[in-house]
């Protein structure tokens, strides 16, 4: 008969003194607490209190003089073995045992005794939920039933309440429930919350028969019979909190008890196992014949290794946290013995651990449900818990396999055995039918994965399936999903299964390496399939016209394949796909461009984010890079879908305007063989469009406003900035206005552009870039011009420090111009009020080591020195970098900001006082000192240069007398 008709029933315990059951893992439990010892204490401490003395202030004084000084002993001894959290959880258990048992006597005992109890007065104490299986993580809540006979007494709500207060006021997180054995069968019935909290029931003080009796009515009410109703529900409530918690077992932050791969998933086995099955999982599942012995010590070690992360958390925190985060995980690494290995630190070799150990449980899980199913077709419960969890038709043969509802299974037990090529093809026939992997085809996969070794690597009709899969007409990223679960993915490819699981310990990306690049590899199959046009429509009307689709599939495939091997993962990657390329069936110049590509697929996005594409030279030495106008559509393209596989929000509609004008700009160069216009044809194009732009102005000032600029200006903007500039100088001039700020929202390109004109001085950059910050303004991008007649004309484009995006709320933009006004004429210091910004990081970024670095490269520019700056990400940084550089008489012309994630990358476009590039060795290494200070630490920045404030704050009060007196502009004067 089937399991879901006549369970396998414990048998009832016999009535017995209820004691703690005493596992494997414990060490000289009387070290911990002496019951007998404890015991003495309490009536030596009842017989000694003074008259006046509460009973209830004694025992509890005793009580927790004994509860720290266990958990010293558990702490000490988990310390001392780092990696062992099976004997802390279980000695935390027997603790609580202990105390409870203890105070449970002196209270029934001695505080309210009944020499002859009735029946009615006699109740139980049983330990519930994971206190229940005798595990106690040391931040852990204490569950506790209170088990009746039928109602409750007068005595035995006195004797309830008095311990429930003893243990709450020695600080234990106590829930419980006062039921009788008919509300406990009847709750439980109703609700799978309390089936499951009854299931792990243990005794721990009290009638031994009436613990025994629930026990036993609870498997022939409750049990019996219902085993697809608990699994479907299991299963359903382990979905759904996978779906809160972002469905992804490789979150960078995991939450190692309720994520995906976590410690509830386990338990989610254990209920399930101990259910159908009775005994204790996994030992249970094993007699059952659901698990191997090798899948069941799998089980065992992920739990031993889940536990032991738990305790270190909880240790470390004082608290029962349940997230792993960045600096928890640096702590715990080094504690648990991870160390530097090349190519990888010990935190990712730690985290690497955990991961694994997730897709251990999912790979557990997998095993689980198809014995489920297996078991539901013998017992022919069409309509059971198989047609309930994974629906019921009839099934039929696909290309070798077995399809049923919407799965494909193996036609044979030994299909995969005799023929390891159809650990491909399985994926490859429900790739191209769009069919799911059955649980029993993936738990046989799982038991034949050592058969996927080099003979089948090197199979061509092996590669032929898997290059399907890749470049076919379906996107294969949820395919490559389920072959990365399997394993299959990785033994297939070595080279990833190097990076399977693989950390990358920043705050910047999201995912692990395999991961991240399949998601990639979904975003590039959508924009290659038009279904991303609305987002990314450059990058779509760029693929239709790749030629190059195999190539460009395998690098995006392997664009990240090296990592964590030391050296430059571009480079190493580069080899990897020299020799996977032909493998795979890539001829040779496919195989050239996915080298190509996955060399160089950094090199667009750096580019873009932190070099002058306005620069003529920065565009052509990219497009000589490049070479060809087909490398540069798949570069492209490759470049959009990495930036966006990082994670939500990493595309940006910023990025997507510098990378769609870096591409529009190389390819205008390369279709031109590399020629373009003098210089001087250029500006004059420029300058004749501005006219026609301003064909209602008088001819004179048209020739005034062509008269300002310097060929920098007319060659870095275009015709509408420059017609906006002519107007707001012309503004400034009518008004006689010393300052003139302006602020326009550019929502399709998610920044405010803030422009301020005013009259030049040393330092005013600086002052500038402060006073957005102060304001609460993020810079992105800033370009400085200094006019002809000594104007300096500052564009900057912002978003909110705080939410992102343009700031466009009026009383923000409102507080912008009030700071850079106030900044220039003196009146706050922008340092000053930068202090008392809050971080943009949080605080565990202070985990991350971000080494401190400055690049000078005086190549990339005909006319500017290029100095990059890395390092740590703070409120003020671009303050105090351009203050450093303004100290050190350097002009900056223009700047790039960027940050991933606790990483700032600022480039500074500048020269010398005297305009040229600077050169002199002695003066780099001056402003190389000044900027590694102002990175390291902010209070060696020079202070901010000196500004006649007199003057610019009589500037600053004109300007408010004419905006008060708009009407009559002669009033300002």
């Amino acid at each position: 008969m089937s399991m879901f008709d006549t369970l396998k029933r414990a048998p009832a315990p016999k009535a017995r003194p209820i004691a703690l059951q005493r596992r494997g893992g414990m060490r000289r439990v009387d070290e911990i607490i002496d019951p007998a010892a404890f015991a003495a204490a309490l009536a030596e401490a009842l017989e000694a209190a003074d008259t006046g003395a509460s009973p209830r202030a004694v025992l509890l004084a005793e009580a927790k003089r004994r509860l720290e000084a266990g958990r010293r002993v558990i702490r000490n001894r988990f310390l001392e073995e780092l990696r062992g959290g099976d004997a802390c959880v279980l000695e935390g258990a027997y603790l609580v045992d202990v105390l409870i048992r203890g105070l449970a006597d002196a209270v029934a005992d001695r505080l309210y005794p009944a020499p002859n109890p009735t029946m009615g007065e006699r109740f139980a104490i049983l330990a519930v939920g994971g206190y229940g299986r005798a595990e106690l993580a040391p931040q852990s809540d204490i569950d506790l039933l209170f088990l009746l006979p039928y109602k409750r007494t007068g005595r035995v709500e006195q004797i309830v309440e008095t311990l429930l207060y003893l243990l709450w006021d020695l600080g234990l997180k106590v829930g419980h429930a006062v039921r009788s054995t008919a509300e406990c069968l009847r709750q439980a019935k109703a609700d799978f919350t309390i089936r499951t909290a009854l299931l792990e029931a243990r005794p721990l003080w009290g009638d031994s028969a009436l613990a025994s009796g629930l026990a036993r009515d609870f498997r022939k009410e409750v049990v019996a019979g219902t085993g697809a109703d608990f699994v479907a529900a299991k299963l359903k409530e382990r979905d759904d909190r996978h779906q809160r918690m972002g469905d992804s077992r490789y979150v960078l932050e995991p939450n190692i008890k309720d994520g995906k791969g976590g410690l509830r998933d386990l338990q989610t086995l254990y209920w399930i196992g101990k259910y159908l099955y009775g005994g204790e999982p996994p030992d249970g599942l094993v007699e059952a014949r659901v698990l191997t012995r090798d899948e069941a010590a799998r089980f065992t070690r992920a739990l031993s290794f889940l536990r032991a992360v738990r305790c270190h958390i909880h240790f470390l925190t004082g608290r029962a946290e349940e997230r792993l985060t960045f600096d928890l995980q640096a702590e715990i690494a080094r504690r648990m013995g991870y160390t530097d290995h090349a190519g990888s630190t010990g935190i990712e070799r730690f985290m690497k651990h955990y991961f694994l150990t997730a897709k251990e449980i999912g790979d557990l899980t997998r095993i689980l449900c198809a014995a489920l199913e297996a078991e539901s077709s013998k017992a022919g419960v069409g309509r059971g818990l198989a047609a309930r969890l994974f629906g019921g038709t009839a099934p039929k043969l696909v290309d070798g396999f077995v399809a049923l509802s919407g799965r494909i299974d193996v036609a044979d037990e030994r299909q995969f055995r005799d023929a390891p090529v159809e650990m491909i093809r399985i994926f490859a026939v429900a790739h191209a039918h769009g069919l799911d992997v059955h649980p029993n085809a993936l738990k046989l996969i799982t038991r034949a994965l050592r058969l996927i070794g080099p003979k089948l690597r090197q199979d061509p009709e092996a590669n032929r399936l898997f290059l399907d899969i890749l470049v076919g007409k379906r996107n294969p990223a949820e395919t490559l999903k389920r072959m990365n679960e399997a394993g299959v993915l990785g033994k297939f490819i070595p080279d990833f299964g190097r990076v399977v699981a693989q950390m990358q310990y920043d705050m910047y990306h999201v995912f692990t390496v395999d991961e991240h690049t399949i998601n990639c590899i979904d975003i590039l199959a959508r924009i290659d399939r038009g279904e991303l046009a609305e987002t990314y429509g450059l990058a779509t009307e760029v693929a239709t016209k790749v030629r190059s689709r195999r190539a460009l599939y395998v690098a995006m495939l392997c664009h990240d394949i090296a990592k964590g091997r030391g050296g430059d993962h571009s480079v190493l990657g580069a080899r990897v796909v020299a020799k996977l390329g032909p493998r795979l069936g890539l001829d040779e110049e496919e195989t050239e461009t996915a080298e190509w590509l996955v060399r160089w697929h950094l090199l667009m996005s750096n580019v873009a984010q932190k070099r002058d594409i306005d620069d003529d030279m920065t565009v052509r030495d990219f497009a000589q890079a490049v070479e060809s106008p087909e490398r540069l559509r798949c570069l492209y393209v490759l470049t959009v879908a990495d930036i966006s596989g990082v994670g939500p929000g990493r595309w940006t509609q910023w990025k997507s305007v510098l990378l769609g004008q870096l591409f529009h700009r190389a390819r205008d160069m390369m279709l031109a063989g590399y020629d373009v216009e003098p210089r001087d044809a250029r500006v004059a194009q420029a300058k004749d469009a501005v006219r026609h732009g301003l064909a209602d102005w008088p001819d004179a000032a048209v020739d005034a406003f062509l008269d300002k600029g310097y060929p920098a200006y007319w060659l870095g903007l275009d015709t509408e900035t420059h017609v906006r500039h002519a107007r707001l100088l012309r503004e400034q001039a009518t008004d006689r206005l010393p300052l003139l700020i302006d602020t326009r929202v550019d929502r399709a390109n998610a920044v405010t552009e803030v422009t301020v004109i005013t009259d030049d001085h040393p330092g005013l950059f600086s002052r500038l870039a402060g006073a957005l910050t102060s304001a609460g303004a993020s810079i992105a991008e800033a370009r400085i011009f200094t006019l002809t007649d000594g104007q300096a004309l500052d564009m900057f484009l912002v978003q909110d420090a705080t939410v992102g995006g343009a700031l466009e709320a009026p009383d923000k933009l409102a507080r912008l111009s009030v700071a850079i006004e106030r900044s220039l004429s003196g009146e706050i210091l922008p340092r000053v009020e930068i202090a008392k910004r809050p971080s943009p990081l949080p605080s565990r970024a202070k985990a991350f080591r971000v080494p401190p670095r400055v690049l000078i490269d005086n190549q990339g520019s005909r006319s500017h020195t290029i100095i990059e700056v890395n390092g740590r990400d703070r409120t003020g940084l671009v303050f105090d970098l351009t203050r450093a550089l303004t100290n050190a008489s350097v002009q900056i012309a223009s700047a790039k900001i960027a940050t991933y994630g606790e990483r700032a990358v600022d480039v500074f476009y500048v020269k010398d006082l005297f305009g040229l590039k600077i050169t002199h060795e002695s003066k780099l290494a001056a402003v190389r000192e000044a900027l590694m200070k102002a990175l390291t630490d902010p209070s060696c920045a020079p202070a901010e240069p000196a500004v006649d404030t007199g003057r610019i704050r009589k500037r600053a009060a004109a300007r408010r007398r004419a905006r008060r007196a708009e009407s009559k502009p002669d009033a300002a004067e």
